[in-house]
């Protein structure tokens, strides 16, 4: 059992979500004391307010879908989402928002767990303050800022007093609004979407620019934007919010020269690192800011190299598998770093690049699903942001639909793969799929542009039949081979 009653540690975590977890599971390999605080329900944000819960709400409806497009499965899909059960199985997925399965967890695996909210008061010290009050706690090696990130609500009149959603109040939703506004076309955005139109809400979404998903391949935000219409959500684009007004009739909405009624709006227009009130001045950085790191997830901007940051308060990644990934890298690093273990110390001081001491999918293998219908999943570049780079770039794609697999789901299976290849090197650096569950399909692309497999020899790899899967021969004769 942990030792929570001590004031000084060899590492403290400032965060107890999964990304905290697994920096301080890591950290503790080699002897080291670890304590983690956290001010709110150990396990954050994915466990109970994202990716656990949203997910919890899509699929139902990918569900009832894949039934419907099979022939002798349709007949017998006579209704649409149950949505009591499908908020049943939400809570329990996000555990009914009782943590203590994992603040178990943190006591087992020999963490001590602080309840407070943390802030600095200078180097490698802290004050946590919590319902007993306010304790001193100082960290003999390393702090590790693990805080994630919260919802960006804009300064747009009249929006915080109309009390809005955010992606909390969407996924731990008690009851099904008539209408919807969705500000932002954004993952939260369209996820969110998908769902309440599944539920039977009016969505409408409200967006500033001229397409959805704008970090993903132009030809999958439209397919996104299709089935959204199809689904009978109206999206309004080039769109933005002047004004909300909420009043006994609902929200009213001000888009300059209209005006949007719903009975509930959510503002899905990006997160921000939450930063701002860690007393990061004490230590010389500037709070709501993200902590800038290196590859072994060091803050650059202190002194001492006792700093680390991790996830979405470094503002290098926005989701939670990466991370967790910089979570295993940082702790790994602090472990090695101030252990006992001279192995590892001598390891992590030579490491280079895709050692596990450094980070560097970060910059170039950064995987992303999107659950909508159809799925959106990519890694790496895309098309555009391989030629920004200066890659030498050349473009497979496919239409999946013409894989046997996909006749074998569905007579109207429809979607589209496709590769971004460094020409010069012969490699993949990028991939995007869209169609349905093609997220279980992203980590074959993922290895490859990790491992920089050249595509000839990919060639060799010999995927099933008949599996949607079997699109990797096909793109290697789509690619001359």
């Amino acid at each position: 059992m942990a030792d929570d009653q001590q004031d000084t540690f060899d590492v403290i975590v400032i965060g107890g979500g999964a990304v905290g977890e697994n920096a301080a599971d890591r950290a503790g390999r080699t002897g080291l004391s670890v304590a983690l605080v956290e001010s709110a329900l150990v396990g954050g944000e994915c466990s109970y307010w994202a990716c656990m819960p949203s997910k919890a709400l899509l699929r139902p409806g990918a569900a009832l879908e894949a039934a419907r497009t099979a022939p002798g499965a349709g007949a017998a899909v006579t209704g649409d989402v149950d949505v009591a059960a499908t908020f049943a199985r939400r809570d329990a997925v996000a555990s009914n928002w009782d943590d203590s399965g994992q603040a178990d967890w943190v006591d087992g695996a020999g963490i001590a767990l602080l309840r407070g909210h943390a802030r600095f008061t200078g180097s490698r010290a802290l004050t946590v303050t919590g319902d007993d009050g306010e304790r001193a706690v100082t960290a003999r090696h390393a702090v590790i800022v693990a805080t994630g990130s919260s919802a960006a609500v804009p300064p747009i009149d009249g929006l915080a007093a109309a009390k809005p959603w955010t992606s909390r109040e969407a996924t731990s939703a008690q009851h099904v609004p008539a209408r919807l506004v969705v500000l932002g076309g954004g993952v939260v955005g369209v996820e969110m979407a998908t769902a309440f139109a599944d539920f039977g809400s009016a969505v409408t979404l409200v967006v500033r620019g001229d397409r959805l998903l704008p970090a993903a391949e132009p030809f999958a935000a439209e397919a996104v934007a299709d089935a959204l219409r199809a689904r009978g959500v109206t999206i309004l684009f080039g769109a933005e919010a002047r004004s909300v007004e909420r009043d006994d009739d609902g929200v009213h909405v001000d888009l300059g020269g209209s005006t949007l009624d719903a009975d509930e709006i959510l503002v899905a227009t990006g997160r921000r690192p939450r930063t701002e009130d860690l007393g990061l001045d004490a230590i010389g950085l500037t709070p709501g800011k993200a902590i800038d790191v290196d590859d072994a997830l060091a803050a650059t901007g202190a002194d001492g190299g006792w700093l680390f940051a991790v996830g979405d308060a470094t503002g290098r990644t926005g989701t939670t598998h990466q991370g967790k990934y910089d979570a295993r890298v940082a702790g790994d690093v602090v472990a090695a770093r101030f252990g006992d273990d001279e192995d590892a110390r001598a390891a992590e001081a030579a490491a280079g690049p895709w050692s596990r001491y450094r980070a560097t999918a970060d910059e170039a293998a950064v995987p992303q699903v999107v659950f909508t219908r159809p799925e959106v999943a990519w890694v790496g570049h895309t098309e555009s942001s391989a030629r920004e780079a200066g890659i030498d770039v050349r473009v497979v794609p496919y239409d999946l639909a013409n894989v046997a697999g996909a006749s074998v789901l569905s007579p109207d299976y429809a979607g589209k793969a496709q590769l971004v290849l460094d020409d010069a090197r012969g490699v993949i650096v990028g991939a995007t799929f869209v169609g349905p569950e093609v997220a279980e399909m992203l980590h074959a692309a993922t290895i490859a542009v990790v491992g920089e497999v050249p595509l000839s020899r990919l060639w060799h790899a010999v995927p099933a039949y008949p599996t949607v899967s079997e699109v990797w021969l096909r793109f290697g004769e789509a690619a001359g081979l």
